[in-house]
């Protein structure tokens, strides 16, 4: 079997996060000669799908050259003692009965993701499900002031008494008993001019700057007590002060005109069997049938090494004649290849040093939870003729949550806290077995991160104890941990974003981290379009191929990542 140093390589890719898979799958028709390596002993990168003992490794590890940290479990479910005849989803299943994504994020129907997974002929690995109902989490005094107002429409609100669910469209807005014909007006003014991109660019000149809330109440007259729907659709991770019109409005109209795209009454979608990191080891299978060679647990080396002055300080050597880049990997083996991609976690320690400390001066709190429930009351169709929803959102808003305030724990909870945000993924999902759901929680930090855990065990607990069902859920198991959240790529000049500005050797690129919000954004295929016309010198024909001969799809069996 041939060394890989034997091989000069066109390209490596280093990580298997998603930016780096689907560029991997871009290249598997090009006929280039692509190592694809991974320093983890699993596929995705950030955005991987781990098993329960998975976990329990991946823990020990988290902080160390990853976007990783302060991650602890609590298997609640292992501290129980086992009632006589009690069912089996109160109890955990087998390690790998779970699939847990370590990035969950909704996918819309418009995103620009979806249509080049069609064209480039992997989509039939594939399968997504609907997430149907979005809920948000009432304060006890807005509460109190709906049922003076109206307390059958509290009664309508199924057995999940605190949650009341979002208006999808015009129809829930006109049935809707809780909100008067006046602002009824209102937001159907503000639906409308949501879905109008047109009138967009005049209402963001003069209000683009400033706080959406100012937005809606001064210009369309929607009542506070009404907007915390409406800022739940923007999925803002920040507080609706700091939500800014600029932000917001284009998101609503994202959410607003892809309901329907696919089907009634839902516009959003989440892979099975664990998220991003399916379409990350599904473009990965493709690399591999397009001839790409994948080692897992072999990445570029992290530790001084004496010979290292050899390579220069950017950890690289570039010979100016061949363009050919000489890089080591761990355990010493030198490579010689054409381009070098990967992302911040990926690429050689050497390169961090010339890069410096980049800031991070904003971090997400997460966490996942498995609860004994299949929390039927969350999952009804969101239309008729709708599939059946896998996923939902219930939204707990600015000010709806409360933690006790001490000396390390100041004002900033009482003024202007973040949402939470927990997004539910049923057993449909194959991320749990049936009988059970796993909740991922999502707040950014208002203070430190055990403010932030404190927040998402709040909404977390909360959110179970207003469940009406019997057997009451009780959560088996829990994890949270942080997320480095990178500032955004400057501007939108992806051919810009994706290189390593700071190095000196052209020939690396650097694929920006996928952002660690709610949402897959567009920006993360526009970037790996971006390295691929870097590559390959051209610019049509991404992702675009015909059938394989002799093939109805993509697709090899998985290996173990060894040579």
């Amino acid at each position: 079997m041939e060394s890989l140093s034997d091989t000069i390589w066109d390209v490596v890719l280093s990580g298997t996060g998603l930016p780096q898979s689907l560029l991997a799958l871009a290249l598997s028709r090009s006929g280039k000669q692509v190592l694809h390596i991974d320093k983890n002993d699993y596929y995705g990168g950030a955005e991987a799908a781990l098993s329960l003992q998975e976990v329990e490794s991946w823990i020990d590890t988290a902080d160390e050259g990853s976007p990783f940290r302060y991650a602890a479990i609590r298997n609640l479910a292992g501290e129980r003692k086992p009632e006589p005849g009690g069912n089996s989803s109160a109890k955990l299943g087998f390690s790998r009965a779970y699939s847990l994504s370590l990035s969950p994020q909704l996918i819309y129907t418009r995103s620009n993701l979806l249509p080049a997974l069609v064209s480039s002929k992997v989509y039939r690995q594939l399968e997504f499900l609907a997430v149907g109902s979005w809920w948000i989490y009432e304060h006890e005094n807005v509460r109190e002031d709906a049922q003076k107002k109206d307390a059958e429409e509290l009664e309508a609100i199924s057995s999940t008494v605190r949650l009341k669910r979002i208006p999808g469209g015009r129809e829930d807005v006109f049935a809707d008993k809780s909100i008067d014909l006046r602002s009824t007006r209102s937001l159907m003014k503000f639906l409308k001019l949501a879905a109008d991109t047109e009138a967009h660019t005049s209402i963001l000149e003069l209000w683009g700057s400033k706080p959406f809330p100012d937005f809606l109440e001064s210009h369309l007259g929607i009542p506070r007590q009404l907007q915390a729907p409406l800022l739940a659709l923007t999925m803002s991770p920040q507080p609706p002060a700091k939500t800014l019109t600029s932000y917001a409005l284009p998101r609503i109209h994202r959410h607003l005109t892809s309901v329907g795209m696919f089907g009634p009454g839902f516009g959003s979608v989440i892979p099975k069997w664990g998220g991003l990191a399916e379409i990350a080891q599904v473009a990965c299978r493709a690399g591999a049938v397009g001839g790409g060679v994948y080692v897992l647990k072999k990445g570029f080396e992290t530790h001084e090494n004496p010979d290292q002055q050899a390579l220069g300080r950017e950890g690289t050597r570039l010979d100016d004649i061949t363009q050919v880049s000489t890089v080591r990997l761990e355990g010493g083996e030198e490579i010689k290849t054409h381009w070098i991609v990967g992302s911040d976690w990926d690429l050689p320690s050497k390169l961090e040093a010339v890069r410096g400390e980049e800031a991070f001066p904003d971090y997400v709190s997460r966490s996942i939870t498995i609860v004994s429930s299949p929390l039927s009351q969350l999952f009804p169709p969101p239309a008729e003729g709708a599939p059946p929803p896998a996923g939902a959102v219930v939204v707990f808003p600015t000010g709806s949550l409360e933690l006790e305030h001490d000396s390390e724990k100041p004002q900033i909870l009482r003024d202007d806290p973040p949402p939470v945000y927990l997004v539910i993924h049923s057993s449909d999902t194959g991320e749990c077995p049936a009988g059970q759901c796993v909740i991922y929680a999502h707040t950014t930090h208002p203070v430190s991160h055990t403010v932030a855990h404190s927040l998402l065990q709040s909404a977390v607990d909360k959110f179970v104890a207003s469940i009406d069902a019997f057997p009451q859920p009780q959560v088996l198991w829990h994890l949270h941990y942080d997320q480095k959240h990178t500032p955004p790529a400057t501007l939108d000049d992806y051919d810009t974003n994706v290189k390593c500005a700071k190095i000196s050797n052209p020939h690396v690129l650097k694929l920006p981290n996928v952002d660690p919000g709610l949402v897959l954004e567009d920006d993360v295929l526009k970037h790996v379009r971006a390295a691929w016309r870097r590559i390959v010198g051209e610019d049509e024909g991404f992702m675009v191929f015909g059938e394989r001969e002799g093939m109805g799809e993509e697709g090899v069996e998985d290996g173990d990542g060894e040579m």
